[in-house]
């Protein structure tokens, strides 16, 4: 756990690199420049320095983060490393957005609910590696020992259960409806046999969210608990793809069709290419 300058210097940096990256700076020079203009006296301008020697020699920058693991979090070495992977779909500006925003949030006050909450949605929407997410999201030093056992079935279970099913058994709303069948019943009240791990209204919203699309129960708990909402970054689309650019490249196309269809069929009659044959307009 780091203090919150930390976080807030850290989110400075994710945001800035991305946009230095989109611009074309080349980025051991864009962490360069950037180490100069964060706090002095955070820990990050060590950690910046040594992120730009590794880019320098390994050419990579989530080696340089796991061995800085006092300081960068499990989970953020591996969305770094997910959009290090060639072939890999998952953009880095995607990468980036994503931890700029959950440091906001831990800076801001993260509780272990909004925190797991948001790294599993990220994992679902950028359809990264289940098994080393969430072990990476589990190494974090915001979870207790109860998170991490708890994290480790997820990770067993995920895809075979809904995440609202196990939300709501590890949350009060479970019992008080446990509770009430059994009164009506004549059952003996049922004590909770497993730790509590979300509030009662993570529980209510879980339970009108069971058998429903995961994405509307990340987005009820957006609206209603001030969870953090997953960046989408959108791809960017160069400016000179306009209509009409597009529509010469088809005209060229076109052309070039031609010519293999008159090819194919004995050749290109090339006379038609030759300037003299062109006749110029008579004035009238």
């Amino acid at each position: 756990m780091l203090d919150r300058e930390e976080y807030i210097e850290q989110a400075y940096l994710f945001r800035s690199f991305a946009e230095r990256i989109t611009a074309g700076i080349a980025a051991q020079e864009s962490l360069t420049a950037i180490g100069q203009e964060v706090l002095a006296t955070s820990k990050l301008p060590m950690a910046l320095d040594f992120l730009a020697s590794e880019l320098k020699l390994v050419g990579t920058l989530s080696t340089a983060m796991a061995r800085l693991r006092h300081y960068f979090t499990d989970f953020q070495t591996f969305v770094i490393a997910s959009a290090e992977e060639e072939g890999g779909r998952f953009d880095m500006r995607t990468a980036l957005a994503i931890l700029e925003r959950e440091a906001t949030y831990r800076g801001d006050g993260a509780t272990p609910q909004g925190l797991f909450v948001y790294r599993f949605e990220c994992l679902s929407r950028n359809r990264l590696d289940y098994g080393r997410g969430l072990k990476a999201v589990a190494a974090d030093d915001m979870f207790d020992d109860e998170w991490r056992a708890w994290i480790t079935t997820v990770s067993r279970q995920v895809g075979l259960i809904d995440l609202a099913d196990l939300v709501y058994v590890r949350s009060p709303e479970y019992w008080r409806i446990e509770r009430r069948d059994a009164a009506v019943a004549g059952r003996p009240v049922p004590e909770p046999d497993r730790a509590i791990l979300f509030g009662e209204k993570e529980g209510r919203i879980a339970r009108a969210n069971r058998g429903k699309d995961p994405l509307f129960f990340f987005a009820a708990l957006q609206r209603q608990l001030g969870y953090p909402i997953v960046p989408r970054v959108m791809p960017a689309t160069p400016s000179a793809e306009s209509p009409a650019l597009l529509a010469r490249r088809l005209e060229r196309l076109e052309m070039r069709v031609k010519l293999l269809e008159e090819e194919s069929r004995g050749g290109i009659d090339l006379s038609r290419f030759d300037p003299k044959n062109f006749s110029m307009p008579r004035d009238e």
